[in-house]
């Protein structure tokens, strides 16, 4: 064993001369242990947060968008849309029709986004998760329905439970002339809605409609907004989508997830980096603590480095000690703080321990999402910073030898 290591070990467990050295070192080892602890389940549970949500997200929004680069709509029948819509490799081809829209409910209004959808919009049996309240129906008994998201909900006050409402749509009509009732300029459509469903801010103002209901609404026989495709298990999005540039991408955009909401996926990795930086200047304070505790160590021992000089130690090998003191202290204090933040990210998995108070979460309990990659950055961040705040004091204690033999 390294001659530094194993006295650095044994100063490490032995009973100091000052008791205050004891106390410090424990606070400093409390302290890496406090903040490892809580940057690992803080990372963890932002991991579930990001998980639930890109999961919402992904359940709403297709693996491929597909829009015109010039104008708001364009005619999905050309061969190469049929071709797509036949490729064995799609599980749903979705023509949509989207608008903004004045939505009135009683006495109330709103202005939201009118989402009209061909039937493989169904297809996608995830859409149940999204529900907060009724169902996922856009028509059953020959009838059409209307699914809310919170954001209308919210505005409009809609009880999707009585069978009695009526959401009022209004839609400019197309090549409207000057009117003496203004609302003569208007395409008024009703509809009942039978759900509400709850994703993210940039989806909850939707009203999700049958596409021959907009088509109706808008006076849009063939045109369509966007084409969202999704594809069975197993297939590559990324040589797909290749395909489709190479073929379509001249006058089409054609997006996947990612690109379909760059800001919300930017936000979320924004989020993720600032909370591990607040976290990180949290284990920085505590593991400054150190350079406190050795130091006085120093002192404690001068008697020992003193003896160890006349026997040949050079400054490196006290250097060592020193710094290996502070080594152990940190990486002790970080694996206790790992090991106790993996449990109660486990239990928290398991049981949901620490529980959301909110009606309209999709989630009841924090979720929590453990991620190898995370503990070895924790693991890896505490020892950079140990091994600076270990090297100051192992400098110093180098520094105080010629006023140590002084002393002696």
């Amino acid at each position: 064993m390294n001659t530094s290591v194993y006295i650095a070990k044994r100063y490490l467990f032995s009973r100091k001369k000052v008791h205050a050295i004891n106390i410090i070192s424990g606070i400093s080892m409390l302290g890496v242990f406090v903040g490892s602890a809580a940057l690992i389940i803080i990372m963890s549970v932002f991991n579930g947060f990001e998980k639930v949500i890109l999961n919402l997200y992904s359940n709403f929004s297709p693996e491929l968008k597909i829009e015109a680069k010039l104008g708001k709509t364009f005619n999905p029948d050309t061969i190469h849309f049929n071709e797509l819509q036949k490729d064995p490799r799609v599980f749903s081809y979705t023509r949509v029709l989207q608008e903004k829209a004045l939505l009135r409910y009683g006495t109330k209004q709103f202005i939201g986004t009118l989402k009209g959808v061909s039937t493989d919009f169904l297809k996608n049996t995830d859409l149940d998760s999204t529900i907060l309240s009724g169902s996922f129906t856009l028509r059953m008994d020959g009838r059409d329905y209307a699914v809310i998201g919170t954001t209308i909900q919210a505005s409009l006050g809609v009880n999707v439970y009585d069978p009695n409402a009526n959401l009022q749509i209004y839609s400019p009509r197309r090549n409207a002339s000057a009117a003496a009732n203004p609302l003569n300029e208007f395409v008024v459509r009703n509809i009942t809605p039978s759900g509400v469903f709850g994703i993210q801010q940039d989806f909850d103002d939707i009203v999700v409609v049958p596409l021959d209901f907009a088509r109706d609404l808008l006076d849009e026989p063939r045109q369509v907004s966007s084409l969202e495709v999704n594809f069975k298990k197993g297939t590559s999005i990324n040589a797909v989508q290749e395909e489709l540039e190479e073929k379509i991408g001249r006058n089409f955009y054609i997006k996947n997830r990612a690109q379909q909401n760059t800001e919300l996926y930017k936000t979320l990795n924004y989020e993720r980096w600032s909370v591990f930086m607040i976290l990180t200047f949290v284990l920085v304070i505590a593991l400054f603590n150190i350079v406190g505790s050795l130091t006085m160590l120093v002192i404690d021992k001068k008697k020992d480095i003193a003896i160890l000089t006349s026997l040949g130690a050079g400054k490196r090998l006290i250097q060592g000690i020193f710094f290996f003191e502070g080594m152990m202290i940190s990486v002790a204090g970080c694996i206790a703080g790992l090991a106790i933040g993996l449990i109660f990210c486990i239990l928290q998995q398991q049981y949901g321990l620490v529980r959301i108070n909110g009606s309209l979460m999709v989630i009841d309990a924090y979720p929590v999402d453990i991620k190898v990659t995370d503990f070895g950055l924790v693991f890896l961040t505490v020892v950079i910073i140990a091994v600076i705040a270990s090297g100051i004091s192992a400098r110093l204690s180098v520094k105080g030898l010629s006023e140590i033999k002084q002393d002696l």
